[in-house]
């Protein structure tokens, strides 16, 4: 067996790993890694226009297909600029390994030029990261990096490689199947621990099943188990902003999301339940609003592969570690041997029904001007049929996308959850349109966030990538403006944007297809131009500027505090819905 330089073992184990493409930016800590990339011609590397898109590439590739994704950047700033989509990946459970180049070894600490603490600075933010210090342990270190960031809760890994190791030889041994001596995450659930949860929900009245990213973490056959599960039980479903998908929108039994901006049904049923079943959810302060009066009356059951994340935010009545996916396939074995009926759970249907009848998502509609809720429901009529990918900014636009683009099935939602990170859209749909050819890619965005990483659109067009950007463009960063209204006798302090790009010429200087819908009459057209036209798009749609996202539950208040449209805190709620309530 030959040696190698450490870059090129690098490269081996990449191929080893069946890695076909690599997000990136190149600098000097890193070029003898990129010099191997080119002479292997094995795997397709994306260059990113900076840092931070190179991480949310590699998360929309790996929230899109559940194979993790990969990222290579310089030291110093390079790695710096991936901190944000570093811990983006961590909060939101992504798998993806950023590899970093590094100084020198012995210019570590020196404060030699580009030189950052690369370990030191992602520890808090990372599964785990390496320092490799020995180009002979560079191979194991990267195999077992993978096998960190996709094992157990999926997350980021880093691994931090210095540039004489990159040039030092050794030889590289393909390490057989990996057996960390500390890291062994529970995937199978104790039987006890799966017949107790399905005796307790056959037993219950008012069952919620309350899910999350995990579902989907575990795989599309744990999606199927969530949907087969709920046709046995008729229990009613409601899910976390990263678990969309999991179950569809159009069943029966679904509630709609969950939480500050979810539905009124599905915060009431919560609220009213006498138990909940937390399937790959980590009970975030989005969701619970008030701890105190979160669900107050309901025996919960948290069922987790991360055991961290157990009782951390709500103490629960019992506690399953495993994998979302595995434990469900065993509640719904078990059901079955136990011959359990379906249980007749008619009363508190229609109570659901009731908060139903309230019709939370409605919203008013005067004169010309387009409701930003008219333009995500309009381009969920015009695409929904070709199940598309959506991904977002992070603002009010995602939560009107999350309440008002209905999805069917899994991975077709990649959004930024527990970090609220602006400027994940566009990347994101990169990663996810090189992950799925043939698949309509859209990023519904802000005008305020997309600038965040406006960039990309240089690397949409050099890969001839036929994105899709729609931007609800109501020139204010309307999130914050609507805080501001709500909670600071609208004082728009430094809210409003002022001097926003002409998007559509924007567009046009980067090699896109520029359109401008201003009118609700233009709507249904401008649509169909964007989805005519065979490459990237950027679609500027004017939206009113001062609409507030509604429902909405005040930050440090309860399920029950929500605050509606006008029109249904006023009376104007029709009597059959004010006999169910």
């Amino acid at each position: 067996m030959t040696e190698q330089s450490g870059a090129d073992i690098l490269v081996e184990a990449l191929c080893d790993l069946g890695v076909e493409i690599v997000f990136g930016y190149p600098g000097g800590a890193v070029l003898p890694i990129y010099d191997a990339l080119f002479r292997s011609g094995r795997i397709k590397h994306i260059l990113v226009r900076h840092e931070q898109a190179a991480t949310h590439a590699a998360e929309g590739y790996a929230r899109s297909t559940g194979r993790p994704g990969v990222v290579l950047v310089t030291s110093g700033p390079g790695a710096t600029n991936a901190v944000t989509g570093i811990t983006d990946a961590l909060l939101d459970s992504i798998p993806i390994v950023v590899i970093t180049g590094q100084v020198p070894t012995a210019l570590i600490g020196t404060d030699a030029f580009q030189e950052a603490d690369t370990v030191g600075i992602t520890r808090h933010c990372t599964k785990h990261n390496y320092l490799v210090k020995d180009p002979a342990k560079l191979g194991a270190v990267i195999h077992e990096a993978f096998h960190i960031a996709t094992s157990g809760r999926p997350g980021p890994v880093v691994v931090d490689i210095p540039k004489d190791v990159q040039v030092a030889t050794a030889k590289y041994v393909r390490p057989g199947p990996i057996q960390h001596k500390t890291y062994r995450p529970q995937v199978k659930a104790d039987p006890k621990a799966i017949e107790t949860v399905v005796d307790m929900l056959a037993a219950a009245e008012r069952p919620v099943l309350y899910t999350g990213g995990g579902i989907i973490n575990a795989g599309p056959a744990a999606s199927q188990l969530l949907r087969e599960l709920v046709r046995l039980t008729g229990a009613p479903v409601t899910s976390t902003l990263m678990g969309l998908g999991a179950y569809p929108a159009s069943g029966p039994l679904w509630l709609g999301m969950l939480g500050m901006h979810g539905t009124y049904e599905a915060n009431m049923a919560m609220n009213e339940a006498d138990l909940v079943i937390a399937v790959g959810s980590r009970f975030d302060d989005r969701v619970t609003g008030r701890l105190d009066a979160f669900s107050p009356n309901s025996r919960k059951v948290h069922i987790d592969i991360d055991r961290s994340s157990v009782n951390k935010n709500v103490r629960v009545d019992l506690a399953v570690i495993a994998d979302a996916g595995h434990a469900l396939e065993d509640m719904v074995r078990v059901w079955k041997a136990r011959h359990h009926p379906k249980p007749d759970l008619g009363d508190w249907m229609r109570r659901i029904e009731g908060w139903r009848a309230v019709r939370c998502l409605d919203f008013p509609e005067i004169g010309p001007d387009i409701m930003p809720q008219r333009a995500v429901r309009a381009l969920w009529e015009a695409t929904h049929a070709r199940d598309p990918i959506i991904t977002t900014e992070v603002g009010q636009h995602q939560m009107w996308a999350a309440q008002h683009f209905g999805f069917e099935l899994p991975n077709k939602w990649l959004t930024s959850g527990g970090l609220g990170t602006m400027g994940y859209g566009l990347p994101a749909a990169i990663g996810a349109q090189l992950a799925n050819p043939n698949a309509l890619v859209i990023d519904i965005a802000g005008e305020a966030s997309i600038q965040m990483n406006i960039q990309e659109l240089a690397t949409a067009g050099q890969y001839r990538l036929p994105v899709k950007v729609f931007i609800l463009n109501n020139e204010y960063m309307g999130m914050v403006r609507q805080w501001q209204e709500l909670t600071y006798s609208s004082r728009y302090a430094e809210s409003y944007s002022e001097s926003l790009p002409d998007f559509v010429k924007l567009a046009e200087a980067y090699g896109w297809k520029g359109i401008r819908i201003e009118t609700r009459d233009q709507l249904d057209a401008g649509i169909a131009d964007m989805l005519a036209y065979d490459g990237p798009v950027m679609v500027d749609c004017r939206v009113s500027k001062l609409t507030n996202c509604f429902p909405m539950i005040p930050s440090g208040a309860a399920h029950t505090d929500m605050i509606l449209q006008a029109n249904e805190v006023s009376g104007e709620m029709d009597d059959e819905a004010k006999a169910l309530v």
